[in-house]
C-alpha cells in the first residue's frame, strides 16, 4: 500500500500534510510513503528530513498521485478550486483522498467528483465525539487561528497591550472583545490575556460561559435566547436575532481597541456581526480582525485578503491564517491525519468501515455516489438508506480540541466592565474582576 503526499499548489499554502515526524507510524501500519520533492520546503521540512525518516522522494507529481492508494493533502477538490483540478484529474477508482475538502460550500462539484468512483474523505467534517478529537483538523487550525488574529492585532494597534505602570507614567491595558468563543475565540482570549489586554468575550451559545471565565475574561451575556445547535456548533439564526443582537453589541465595542470576531456557520456565508455604525462608535485607532473573512466575513467593511482603514479603524481580512504558522500548524494537521489512518488501515490494508462514526462522518464519495447527508441535502439528493454519517459538521474558523469542546461560533463582543478612566487599576494577570458577567438586556 502506497501513501502520496503532494506538495500543496493553493496559492499562498506553505502546510504540507505529512511531516517527517509522522511516516515511521504509517510505516508500522505497513505503508510505503511517497512525498512530491520539495513538498515540506516551505514548512521548514526539507527532502532529506522525509527520506531520513524513511520515505520517498518522488519528483513526477503526476506519476505519485497515480501510483498512490491513498493521497494525503492539506487543500483539494473545493478548497483548490483552480490549481487543484488537475490533480483530480488524475484519481482513479478506488483511490483514497484524505484532505480538507470544503464540500459544503459546493456539493454540485462533490457530486461531479463522485463520478471518479474514489473515496473522498473531507477532514473538516469530523464528527464532535470525544475519540476524534485527536483528529479533528478544525480544532487544530482555529488554534493556530486564534493565536495569530491577536498576534495581528497586536501588531497593528498603536498601543500595546498590557498595563504598565513606568516612570513616564501609567499605560492602561487596551480592551479586546472576542466574538465567538469557540476554539479560536478561546484561544484568542488565552493570547490575549497572556500579553495583558483586559478581555471580554460572547457568544450565541450560553454553556461556553464558563470556559471563557476560565481563561480569566468577563462573558458578556445578552437576553437573546441560545442559537447552540447539534454537535456543540452554532446555528444559522433568522436576521431578527442577528439585529437585536447587533443593537446590544454596539455599546461593547464602542468600548473596545481591539475586535476578532470568529464566527462561521457551516456551509453558510458568515454572519455581519459588526456594522458600519459599530465600526464608526471605536476609539480612533482601532483594529478589527475579521477570522470569517474567507466566508464573507462578520463586519461590514471586511475585504478578504486586504486591510482597509475606515473611520480611523483597521479592519483585517486574512485568509488562510494557519498557513502563516507553517510549521506548527503542518504538525498539527500530520499528527490529525496519522490518527486518522489508523481507523481506516487495519493490517496493512484499507478497512473501511462504515459503521465507524469517524470514517462514515468524513466520507463524502464512494463508490460514485455522494454519500454525506448533508452534502446531499444540499445538493437537494434524496436521503441515503442506512447512511450512518454524521449529519453536522465543523464551522468555518473553529474546531475543538480536547480542552475545547465548542467551535466558534457565533456573536461577540467584548467590552470593559469598568469605565475607561478606571482602566489603570487592572492588572496584567487576571484581576478581581475577571470571569465577571457582563449583562446586556
Amino acid at each position: 500500500m502506497i501513501i502520496g503526499v503532494t506538495k500543496e499548489n493553493f496559492k499562498g499554502e506553505r502546510r504540507v500534510a505529512l511531516v517527517p515526524a509522522s511516516v515511521s507510524a504509517l510505516k508500522k501500519l505497513g505503508a510505503e510513503v511517497r512525498v512530491e520533492a520539495r513538498a515540506g520546503e516551505a514548512s521548514g521540512f526539507l527532502d532529506q528530513s522525509y527520506i531520513d525518516a524513511g520515505a520517498t522522494i518522488v519528483t513526477d507529481r503526476t506519476d505519485l498521485i497515480q501510483s498512490s492508494d491513498i493521497l494525503l493533502q492539506v487543500r483539494a477538490a473545493v478548497a483548490n478550486p483552480e490549481a487543484g483540478q488537475s490533480d483530480l484529474a488524475l484519481l482513479k477508482e478506488n483511490q483514497i483522498l484524505i484532505a480538507q475538502c470544503d464540500p459544503l460550500s459546493d456539493p454540485q462539484k462533490m457530486l461531479e467528483l463522485a463520478a471518479k468512483k474514489a473515496d473522498i474523505f473531507s477532514l473538516e467534517l469530523v464528527p464532535r465525539i470525544t475519540r476524534a478529537q485527536s483528529m479533528d483538523v478544525l480544532s487544530s487550525m482555529a488554534t493556530i487561528a486564534g493565536y495569530k488574529a491577536v498576534l495581528l492585532a497586536a501588531s497593528h494597534s498603536p498601543q500595546m497591550f498590557p498595563m504598565m505602570m513606568t516612570a513616564a507614567g501609567t499605560l492602561t491595558p487596551a480592551r479586546v472583545f472576542i466574538l465567538g468563543a469557540g476554539v479560536a475565540g478561546l484561544q484568542a482570549i488565552a493570547t490575549a490575556k497572556r500579553l495583558g489586554a483586559v478581555v471580554m468575550a460572547y457568544d450565541v451559545r450560553p454553556a461556553v460561559k464558563e470556559q471563557v471565565e476560565s481563561l480569566g475574561a468577563k462573558f458578556v451575556e445578552m437576553d437573546l435566547g441560545t442559537a447552540e445547535g447539534q454537535g456543540g456548533y452554532a446555528r444559522e439564526m433568522d436576521e431578527e436575532f442577528y439585529r437585536k443582537q447587533r443593537e446590544l453589541m454596539l455599546e461593547v465595542i464602542a468600548e473596545s481597541d481591539v475586535v476578532i470576531t470568529t464566527a462561521a456557520i457551516p456551509g453558510k456565508k458568515a454572519p455581519i456581526l459588526v456594522t458600519e455604525e459599530m465600526v464608526q462608535a471605536m476609539p480612533a485607532g482601532g483594529v478589527i480582525v475579521d477570522l470569517a473573512a474567507e466566508r464573507g466575513g462578520n463586519c461590514e467593511l471586511t475585504k478578504a485578503g486586504e486591510e482597509v482603514e475606515v473611520h480611523d479603524v483597521v479592519i483585517l481580512g486574512p485568509l488562510n491564517i494557519p498557513s502563516e504558522i507553517p510549521r506548527h500548524a503542518s504538525q498539527m494537521y500530520s499528527n490529525n491525519v496519522t490518527t486518522f489512518l489508523k481507523s481506516l488501515i487495519k493490517d496493512g490494508q484499507v478497512n473501511l468501515d462504515l459503521t465507524d462514526e469517524v470514517l462514515a462522518g468524513t466520507l463524502v464519495t464512494h463508490q460514485g455516489e455522494l454519500r454525506h447527508p448533508l452534502c446531499r441535502q444540499l445538493a437537494n439528493l434524496p436521503e441515503l438508506v442506512e447512511s450512518t454519517a454524521n449529519a453536522e459538521t465543523p464551522a468555518v474558523a473553529e474546531p475543538a480540541p480536547a480542552s475545547t469542546p465548542a467551535e466558534a461560533s457565533a456573536d461577540n463582543q467584548s467590552a470593559e466592565e469598568t469605565p475607561p478612566e478606571s482602566s489603570s487599576d487592572a492588572t496584567e494577570d487576571s484581576s478581581s474582576d475577571d470571569g465577571d458577567t457582563y449583562k446586556l438586556q
